[in-house]
């Protein structure tokens, strides 16, 4: 009896026992909890912070853009002037009415990060295709092709894609896919524009590019010797020359044959560079720095006049990743296809008329 007796009292000892520490366990439960929804709290109110700061730093960007990034080089004026004096044609005919210009990134949208850091994405500028076709990596033969931008976006894996092994590995990210045909740049020897077309799997023409002593033309992109872009008026060609090291020259090429129409000697300078782009005619290059910070079109050169340097419009781009290693412009959708550290991203442009510039 005196054992169940003190049974009993330990038991009701050590009921007490764990009905207090219950107690004290559920206190710093709550007490946790609150600690908890405070914490979150101010990292919602410091993620709301930090969304204004960045608009505020935007558009302070936008109220007080940097300067064009052109040097005034006497001696290349006076070149371009005598130059000018010596060629006929000097002037572009438009082929088109397109008076637009970019006024703005109205939209970003990141679709997804696939493959490596630097490659291409894009759909074709001058069809009606919705296909998505991806270039993964600098130097490569395999082209993936997504039926449309919903498989691209949804699949993870190269599976689910379509596959196109083309004749000649290609280097850099100046790819284009125009009117049912690839444009891409021959990864061996001479600099050679490759035109592949994509129905029957065969290569239509290609032509070596009359350029001496071609060196890369984007600083930032040491990959891309030859930036093949398509806007309203056409085919055209990005690149730089040994002769001219400093400036990025650009040349009008005719889609059927590859022959260049014209070329043009522009005031963009190649450092900082990283992308270019052609808009109604109109070539935007896009710099940056080597430690990334925000990229922007800060030299517009329009080969038919209409729109002076200085009343350009310098966009800015979003915040980003890294660095685009490639901006491929739709005139159909009016949008960029980016490529930025692996990320595919869509750039929604607002346009207005150049002479309301």
């Amino acid at each position: 009896q005196e054992r169940i007796s003190q049974w009993h009292d330990q038991s009701s000892r050590y009921s007490t026992e764990l009905r207090d520490f219950k107690n004290q366990v559920l206190g710093m439960l709550e007490t946790a909890e609150k600690e908890r929804e405070a914490m979150r709290s101010e990292a919602e109110s410091a993620a709301v912070r930090v969304d204004r700061l960045e608009r505020e730093v935007d558009y302070l960007e936008t109220q007080n853009p940097a300067p064009p990034c052109v040097e005034v080089d006497e001696t290349l004026m006076e070149k371009q002037v005598a130059t000018a004096k010596q060629k006929k044609n000097e002037k572009y005919t438009k082929l088109t009415d397109c008076s637009d210009t970019i006024a703005s990134v109205r939209a970003m949208k990141i679709l997804k990060r696939f493959g490596s850091t630097s490659g291409v994405w894009t759909k074709d500028a001058a069809g009606t295709s919705e296909k998505i076709y991806v270039f993964d990596g600098t130097a490569n033969d395999t082209v993936y092709v997504f039926p449309r931008m919903r498989e691209f976006t949804l699949f993870s894996a190269t599976r689910k894609a379509a596959r196109i092994k083309l004749p000649y590995p290609w280097v850099g990210t100046g790819h284009l896919i125009y009117d049912g045909h690839l444009y891409y740049i021959r990864q061996q020897g001479p600099f050679q524009v490759i035109k592949f077309n994509l129905a029957n799997k065969t290569v239509v023409d290609s032509s070596v590019f009359p350029a001496e002593e071609q060196i890369p033309v984007f600083g930032l992109s040491p990959f891309t010797y030859i930036e093949v872009a398509a806007d309203e008026e056409g085919l055209w060609a990005i690149y730089a020359t040994k002769e001219d090291e400093k400036n990025i020259c650009l040349a009008k090429l005719d889609p059927t044959s590859l022959d260049i129409e014209q070329m043009w000697d522009t005031p963009c300078p190649r450092e900082n560079a990283e992308a270019a782009f052609v808009v109604c005619g109109a070539l935007h290059v896009v710099y940056n720095t080597r430690l990334p910070s925000r990229s922007r079109v800060q030299c517009v050169f329009d080969v038919s006049g209409t729109l002076a340097p200085e009343d350009a419009s310098l966009v800015y781009f979003p915040k980003r990743y890294g660095s685009h290693s490639s901006m491929k412009y739709s005139p159909r959708e009016r949008q960029i296809y980016a490529w930025d550290d692996g990320y595919q991203i869509i750039y929604r442009m607002e346009m207005k008329k150049k002479l309301e510039v």
